[in-house]
């Protein structure tokens, strides 16, 4: 397949380098470092930050909304924030930025501040609710038993096998 560069393509600020590809048709596609599929954050370094920050926001967003705290919170907000997580590539940063945010809302629900200086085991207690980091594990190794009890010629298993040539820093 040809890709073109189209009249508008050149980098008015440098004068060189491709912001956009021609697909035919006049039709140009812009060239972009993230963008939000299947309502999961893709960037084109392949890392899971720009998807953690955005499913932060988004639980936080539900968060705001919710008049009834507790077992709704588990079911909306927290299902929110880790939506498509099983297939990110997470980091402890991640993990942190995604425990953060949690506690913000548990000290909250609970009308505590940081200040009142509880342990955080102590205030999920108070709610029923696991730690965020042992749901995101559990996710992932539900997917992965999925990924196992498939067929041997299916595309997703075949994944799991693939090894990729040539050096690697």
């Amino acid at each position: 397949m040809k890709s073109f560069i189209c009249r508008g393509c050149v980098n008015p600020v440098t004068g060189t380098g491709r912001t956009s590809v021609d697909i035919g048709d006049d039709a140009c596609l812009e060239l972009v470092d993230k963008f939000c599929y299947l309502g999961d954050m893709l960037s084109v370094d392949g890392d899971a930050d720009a998807a953690v920050e955005t499913r932060i926001r988004i639980g936080s967003n539900k968060f705001r909304q919710l008049k009834v705290r507790g077992r709704l919170y588990s079911s909306c907000v927290r299902s929110s924030m880790l939506h498509a997580s099983e297939t990110w590539p997470v980091r402890k940063e991640n993990e942190v930025a995604l425990e953060r945010a949690e506690m913000r809302m548990v000290r909250w629900m609970c009308g505590m501040k940081l200040q009142d200086r509880f342990m955080s085991k102590e205030l999920r207690g108070r709610l029923g609710l696991d730690d965020i980091i042992s749901v995101l594990q559990r996710n992932r190794l539900r997917w992965y038993g999925h990924v196992l009890r498939k067929e041997d010629n299916d595309w997703v298993k075949k994944c799991m096998e693939y090894e990729v040539e040539g050096a690697r820093p």
